[in-house]
């Protein structure tokens, strides 16, 4: 019995022992171990390398290739101002006389020298309805330019400069942009000559509906260069200095900059001058079809399976995707491989393009792509390219009308009579000066309009039309010999 509880004695000795050992080793040994751990971890965190930070993009080259081949445009205009005499005139020269005071508009803007010619670019806007243009270049030469040609659908217009060995810029690749991409807007602002801001593009194929003519096209590309009054018909520049667009309009309430900066793609520009250069007028090609984005709305009302492309309305009767096969319901996706998502993307694709130029198009219908070739028109439904050629027709020569003729008479489109001999015009009563602006009831842009309206003819010419003077005139005359 005693041995038992010597035993008993024993275990329970050995086991608080070990007890002791346990609280012991847990105390002093194991506890810095973990305090050890934590410290560590923290110190890992509070130590880590900063993230290596990438070099700001070097845009001194494409500032120093660009500054010189931008100018300053300045232009006057004069408008005729009607007054009356002083009523205590009245009492020494009888009735009240009126008399036309010139009234002078100053404006400016900027343009691009495009080639050591002196043709330069600039907004239609710029140089609307001046009667003196004048470029200053950026070592202050000063030259008188002439107006080779407007579009007012983009709002482009091409000076010419009697000048050589010009520093110019060459056209870089505007479809080849991407978001986030670094550009330069360069331009005189506030009148401050040769000004270069920077900004990455922000947006590509923005429609903001500042263009109200008709037919106009609009897939601006937006940055966030700083662009002010002064900066339009300027250059939006990549980082190899070459010409990416032509800036053109500010987002803002206040009437400068206040984030975004819109400029016409050079893909338009491009194609809108040499038109201009080679037949003075553009040459629109028509796809024939009325379009909408696609919109969720219209995805499930058509049961299209994807919200892309865009969604034909309607096709022209006579026009060139009827003749292809194109049907009102279809989603163009692609012009020429490239993908459209827009109305205003799908207008930029087209307007590279002339009349008689083949374009595959790429279609969604009943949800199945299907590709075509459209031939392409002009807008009278056929494939001849328009010039501005002052041919004889009917016993007479034409010219264009000057936006400055337009705005100071208050009509929007004509033709003028330059020439007039043995002929129907004049046996209709037609004088030279006359401007021709509706034939049928149909609008006359240029001398092809005329041409095209009077030869479809059958019957009847009814012509409406203004004098020099504001004075509005009507004329009928027979098709038939």
């Amino acid at each position: 019995m005693k041995n038992v509880k010597n035993l008993g004695l024993t275990l329970i000795i050995a086991f608080g022992s070990a007890l002791i050992t346990l609280w012991a080793y847990t105390k002093f040994f194991n506890e810095p171990q973990v305090v050890r751990v934590e410290q560590q971890q923290a110190m890992r965190y509070a130590n880590l390398p900063s993230a290596p930070q990438g070099k700001a993009p070097d845009l001194t080259y494409a500032a120093e290739n660009s500054v010189h081949a931008v100018v300053h445009v300045k232009v006057v205009s004069k408008e005729n101002v009607v007054t009356y005499s002083n009523p205590f005139y009245d009492w020494f020269y009888g009735d009240r006389y009126q008399r036309q005071q010139p009234r002078i508009r100053e404006g400016s803007g900027s343009g691009v020298i495009m080639t050591e010619d002196g043709y330069i670019v600039t907004n239609n806007h710029v140089i609307d309805r001046a009667d003196e243009i004048k470029v200053v270049l950026n070592d202050k030469r000063e030259y008188e330019a002439k107006l080779v040609g407007t579009d007012r659908t983009t709002d482009v217009a091409l000076l010419k400069i009697d000048a050589n060995d010009l520093p110019h810029l060459s056209f870089g690749n505007s479809d080849a942009l991407k978001l986030g991409e670094w550009v330069l807007a360069v331009g005189n602002p506030f009148n401050l000559t040769s000004t270069v801001t920077a900004g990455i593009v922000s947006a590509k194929g923005r429609n903001i509906g500042i263009n109200r003519t008709d037919m106009s096209i609009e897939s601006f590309i937006q940055t966030d260069a700083a662009v002010n009054p002064g900066n339009s018909g300027g250059a939006l520049v990549n980082m190899n200095g070459e010409l990416v667009g032509i800036n053109t309009a500010i987002a803002s309430q206040t009437g400068s900059y206040t984030g975004y900066s819109f400029a016409i793609p050079s893909a338009i520009v491009q194609k809108v001058i040499a038109d201009l250069k080679q037949y003075g007028q553009v040459q629109r090609a028509l796809l024939g079809v009325s379009i909408g984005d696609v919109n969720a709305e219209v995805a499930e009302k058509y049961g299209l399976d994807k919200i892309e492309g865009v969604f034909v309305a309607g096709v022209s009767p006579d026009g060139a995707a009827r003749e292809a096969g194109l049907e009102p319901g279809d989603v163009i996706l692609a012009v020429d491989g490239v993908t459209v998502n827009s109305v205003a993307e799908l207008q930029e694709q087209v307007s590279k393009h002339r009349p008689g130029d083949e374009v595959k198009i790429l279609t969604k219908r009943d949800n199945k792509s299907k590709p075509y070739k459209v031939t392409l028109r002009n807008m009278h439904g056929d494939t001849e390219i328009l010039t501005t050629d002052a041919n004889e027709f009917l016993g007479a020569k034409f010219d264009n009308v000057t936006e400055n003729e337009k705005y100071k008479l208050r009509i929007s489109q004509g033709i003028k009579i330059t020439e007039l001999s043995r002929g129907k015009l004049k046996d209709a009563g037609l004088s030279e000066g006359f401007i021709i602006t509706q034939v049928n009831k149909q609008e006359v842009n240029g001398v092809n309009d005329f041409v095209a309206i009077v030869k479809k003819a059958k019957g009847g010419i009814f012509i409406e039309g203004v004098y020099q003077n504001g004075e509005r005139a009507y004329f009928v005359f027979s098709t038939e010999d």
